[in-house]
């Protein structure tokens, strides 16, 4: 399959996914009293997609690797704020799980884009 614009990438996808996984559970868990908490790990979650997508859209290998390497460092910010969430007591223990074993994902299929684009880049 023809990658023609960021919806198409599967990381693009998988992060969108995430994304609104996370505004589910900082709006239906404890977590929706901690504003900071849930407020920085919002952000992070559209930040994981936005870069996706802007590197993408900028239509140079160079800026896309860029902006991905932003987009992985954004879920490991998301997957430590997971886990205070969880240490604290705002995000239960079946809610981490899940959603530390999506951002994993997400973090491993952007870190194979990453490789794929720092390839092309070097051709």
């Amino acid at each position: 399959m023809q990658v023609r614009n960021f919806e198409d990438l599967i990381a693009w996808q998988k992060a969108s996914v995430l994304a609104k996984e996370i505004y589910r559970v900082t709006r239906q868990t404890s977590l929706k009293y901690d504003m900071g908490l849930s407020r920085q790990m919002q952000r992070a979650a559209v930040s994981i997609m936005s870069n996706i997508a802007e590197g993408h859209e900028r239509g140079n290998p160079g800026d896309f690797h860029r902006f991905l390497m932003i987009a992985k460092g954004s879920c490991a910010e998301l997957r430590s704020q997971l886990y205070l969430a969880r240490s604290i007591g705002d995000l239960p223990e079946t809610e981490y799980r899940q959603l530390n074993s999506t951002t994993v994902e997400v973090g491993k299929i952007i870190g194979g884009l990453i490789t794929s684009v720092k390839q092309k880049r070097q051709k």
